[in-house]
């Protein structure tokens, strides 16, 4: 396991690296630092850290593969908070498909991304906190389970990202109730602002193709039309 306090930042803009860690250190972060691609896989291969600040415009190994990379190894799968610059929407969206945890936008707030970083945190770690008595959720063919953070499709576990099991768990602990995107920005992310509400729309869609048999016609997560989303009991 890596280190509960241990941030690394990939970047290959010098100026973005220094004034990012300064802040991460300023609240008690390690900060490890990776210039390029390549180096972010080998710093991540030598020890696992607790977050990664990942730039998706890098030398060598792009951001969006070293993200593919890391959602495709269950050992490596940490969450991930995207920096992106301005017209890089589609890059943006595509990253947030490919299990991103958020995102945040060139040029930022370092004070904001910290806050950010202090959410994904956050959510990751808030079920290991949760009482003994914790009951898992049990619907027709799917079950989720807090303690473990295990979710079981028709019997099998699936891999969720920690954005996806905390949207999951919500939605599930509040049956047929209806939630606007911005509500779920707040309840699950921690905050609406400066947030792309098309960020639920995808990881609702990344739900659906894991936990749905049929993703194009779901029967758990539901769209209401021109309000929101809402989590509804039923057969699998």
């Amino acid at each position: 396991m890596g280190n509960s306090k241990d941030i690394l930042v990939v970047d290959d803009e010098a100026s973005v690296v220094e004034v990012v860690s300064l802040y991460l250190k300023r609240d008690g972060y390690g900060v490890r630092v990776a210039r390029n691609g390549q180096a972010a896989l080998q710093a991540i291969a030598a020890e696992l850290p607790a977050l990664v600040i990942l730039d998706l415009m890098l030398p060598e190994v792009d951001g969006l593969e070293i993200l593919r990379r890391l959602r495709a190894d269950p050992e490596t799968d940490v969450p991930v908070i995207m920096l992106t610059a301005r017209g890089q929407e589609i890059d943006r969206i595509y990253g947030l498909e490919l299990g991103a945890d958020d995102y945040v936008t060139k040029p930022f707030s370092p004070a904001e991304l910290v806050s950010r970083v202090k959410a994904v945190l956050r959510r990751s770690r808030r079920y290991d906190e949760e009482e003994e008595g914790e009951r898992p959720l049990q619907f027709p063919n799917l079950r989720i389970e807090a303690k473990t953070r295990t979710v079981l499709v028709r019997g099998q576990p699936i891999d969720l990202t920690a954005t996806e099991f905390d949207l999951l768990w919500f939605m599930a602990s509040h049956p047929r109730q209806v939630f606007k995107r911005d509500q779920l920005l707040e309840k699950v992310w921690g905050f609406s602002e400066y947030v792309d509400p098309s960020t639920v729309t995808v990881h609702i869609r990344r739900l659906r193709e894991k936990i749905e048999t049929n993703p194009s016609e779901p029967v758990h997560l539901l769209t209401v039309w021109g309000v929101g989303y809402k989590f509804e009991p039923g057969e699998g």
